[in-house]
Order: structure tokens, then sequence, then C-alpha cells
């Protein structure tokens, strides 16, 4: 059964063997047991909050803590400076991916504002986004649920991981994935030492469709 989240998340669709880098504004977020999820979300006004490695290493552990809380397989991943993709396979029937996304989300915004307010107040000016209500928040993720996207044919999965790892190619960044440090690349050439191991063995082959 399809279980979609309140619809002022900005969420996902089922794309099946649809292209990952296809983008929506808006879409729909389904918890479907049996499917995987590639998720995307930015950083404040896409400014480069990833750029350094403190605040990479917050997202490393955010997403380690919550992989254990909410039982999923972590297949691929990547930091860029502005924004981060992660390809995640819930192993439970129940599950909420705006709950994961927010306890992956929440620890960093709060690290990262205590750490600006103590060290760098000028930098709070950067994160601030002030509502028409004349209402102020410091933000260090984009408003909005980010992008979603349902995955179920093992061809889809290979190819979206791919994706993901080739983005610091994409941007100049690296010459080769496995190069970039702050991605799964690594591990999936040679098993080389990666801030986070993905969970290689679940990985469905080529032949096989999830779900």
């Amino acid at each position: 059964m399809m279980k979609p989240s309140s619809p002022d998340r900005v969420s996902s669709h089922r794309v099946g063997e649809e292209e990952y880098r296809g983008k929506r504004k808006t879409c729909r977020r389904y918890n479907v047991p049996g499917d995987a999820h590639a998720l995307t979300f930015s950083c404040f006004q896409r400014q480069a909050f990833l750029g350094h490695d403190r605040s990479r290493q917050w997202l490393v552990e955010a997403v380690a803590t919550a992989r254990d809380k909410h039982a999923f397989d972590l297949w691929a991943y990547v930091i860029m400076p502005e924004h981060v993709h992660l390809l995640i396979f819930p192993r439970e029937d129940d599950y909420a991916i705006a709950d994961i996304l927010l306890d992956i989300k929440r620890p960093i915004a709060r690290r990262a504002l205590r750490f600006v307010r103590e060290h760098a107040p000028s930098f709070l000016e950067r994160m601030r986004d002030e509502q028409p209500s004349g209402v102020v928040h410091h933000r260090f993720w984009q408003r909005g649920g980010g992008y979603d996207r349902n995955l179920v044919s093992a061809k889809t999965i290979r190819d979206t991981i791919a994706y993901i790892h080739k983005n610091p190619v994409r941007r100049g960044l690296v010459e080769q994935p496995e190069v970039w440090r702050w991605s799964s690349a690594g591990y999936y050439v040679d098993e080389r030492d990666v801030p986070l191991t993905p969970d290689v063995a679940s990985v469905p082959p080529l032949d096989h469709v999830i779900g």
C-alpha cells in the first residue's frame, strides 16, 4: 500500500526505468515497502555549507546514526559542497522517508548554528531566512524536503549509483569519481576506506527487480 506523506512536503514519485537525472519541482513521497529511495537535498540557497570537512563529518555521523535507527541500507552517497545525494533501501516495511531525512538533517543544522554563533557570528547573515511575516530563521538546509525518487528496477538502481558517483567529475572537482573523498565511489572501485561504508552486499544484481 502506498503511504503518501503530508502534501506540504516536497516528495517523490516512482520512476521505474526513468533516468534519475530527470527533475521535477513537485512530486509525492511514497513509503512503499521494497522500494529504494534516491534522495537529494540542498543547503540553504544552494550555498556551499558543506564545503568544509567539519560539516561533511557532521553529515557522515548523522547518516550513520539514522542508518542504525531506521534500519536502512546505504547503497551510495556523495557529499557535494552545496547538496547531498543518498541512495537508501529501507529494510523494514514500516518506514517514513520524512522521518529519516529529519534525523539526518536536523542534527547538522543544530550543530552548525551552534558553531556559527560561538565561532563565526558574522556568518549568521548567510543563514538568515526572513519570512514575509517578518519572522527570521537561520537555516543550514533549503526549505522543503528536497527530491525523493522511488526506484524499483536493478538497472535504474545501478544507473543511479553511477550518476551519484559522477557528480564531482561533472563539476570538475576531480577527474575520477573514486578520487572524491566524500563519496562511496572509492569503495565500489577497490573497497578503499570511505567515510561511510556502503551496504553493497544488498544491491540487487542487474537481472533482479526489487519490491
